[in-house]
């Protein structure tokens, strides 16, 4: 029987308060996202510092470190079980990007494993230059095995069965509405930005999250209306527009006091979706008199999404 690896990619996030400035630096020496002609350690070094401070403030909102490596490992675990049904002989690891596991410290595992096929399968559901790119960049500077083993997800933004882990979530957090004013809820998806210069590009992550979200929503019958806004901008360039804070001021200010925002692209929940989803824009729409404003959970230990990945593997196998 053959041997299969699957390495969940993935972006980590700092275990501890002192953890979030060497996770910053990482993230800023990343050449896939913050190009430097020259000097990009010391930027790198720099912006880590001065931005520390203020991250770690957002951390202690929400636990003093990030969940995005206890969701992964339960998704690697979950996942793992369900594929050694079907072959026992498959191992899942985890490499992130810019923490521990480092993908470098994966490779090095599986160099020595001896496996037939290794599928590395990010858990970023739309392909970016920013995201997966980064992360099949990251491999191929380390691994040093043969290439035909390899096989690589881009993405998976439109399987039925992540559409439906999707829908599955949306179904329970609208129970935390009301029966009377249920059908009034706007669905409001909030995607990661991205700058627009990489659109211009041709980074094809924005026309993805947009197929996505008309997905679900056909796979849902249009149930609610719906809108797409994006969050975490950083810096000064422009970016995919309307932001989140904004479709939440304007949904106010034309009479809609019930909202239900669904975090879109991510699949576990953190930083972006506990503190900036949940307290940050919690502000905003309280400021706005917005009534009722759930977060969505993430789909982290969702059955029907671990079902998806599973399917994903197999197709590959």
């Amino acid at each position: 029987m053959s041997k299969t690896a699957v390495v969940l990619l993935n972006l980590g996030g700092p275990d501890s308060l002192e953890a979030v400035e060497p996770f910053l630096y990482n993230l800023f020496c990343d050449p896939d996202i913050f190009k430097i002609p020259f000097g990009q350690k010391l930027f790198a070094k720099l912006i880590s510092n001065r931005r520390a401070p203020k991250i770690i403030e957002e951390y202690k909102l929400i636990g003093g470190k990030s969940p995005i490596n206890e969701w992964t490992e339960i998704q690697r675990n979950k996942l793992e079980i369900e594929l050694r049904k079907i072959n026992s002989n498959t191992d899942v690891l985890i490499a992130m990007r810019y923490w521990i596991p480092l993908t470098q410290t994966t490779i090095e595992k599986i160099e020595t494993g001896n496996y037939d096929k290794i599928i590395l399968l990010p858990l970023y559901p739309h392909y970016s230059i920013t995201t997966t790119g980064s992360s099949f960049n990251e491999w191929n500077r380390y691994y040093n095995g043969e290439e035909k083993k390899l096989v690589f997800i881009n993405s998976y933004y439109n399987h039925p069965g992540y559409l439906s882990a999707i829908n599955q979530r949306i179904d329970e957090a609208l129970l935390s509405f009301s029966d009377n004013i249920r059908s009034e809820v706007q669905l409001v998806f909030s995607a990661h930005g991205t700058p627009v210069s990489l659109v211009k590009k041709g980074d094809p992550y924005s026309i993805q999250i947009k197929q996505t979200v008309e997905a679900v929503m056909k796979q849902r019958n249009y149930s609610h209306k719906h809108h797409l806004c994006y969050q975490s901008k950083v810096g000064p360039m422009k970016w995919l527009e309307p932001a989140t804070d904004a479709i939440i001021e304007e949904l106010a200010y034309k009479g809609n006091k019930h909202l239900l925002i669904i975090p879109i692209s991510f699949v576990s929940d953190h930083i972006e979706t506990l503190f900036e989803l949940d307290i940050e824009y919690r502000h905003v729409a309280d400021e706005c008199g917005i009534e009722r404003y759930i977060v969505m959970k993430g789909l982290n230990d969702s059955q029907l999404f671990i079902d998806a990945l599973k399917d994903l593997v197999i197709n590959e196998i």
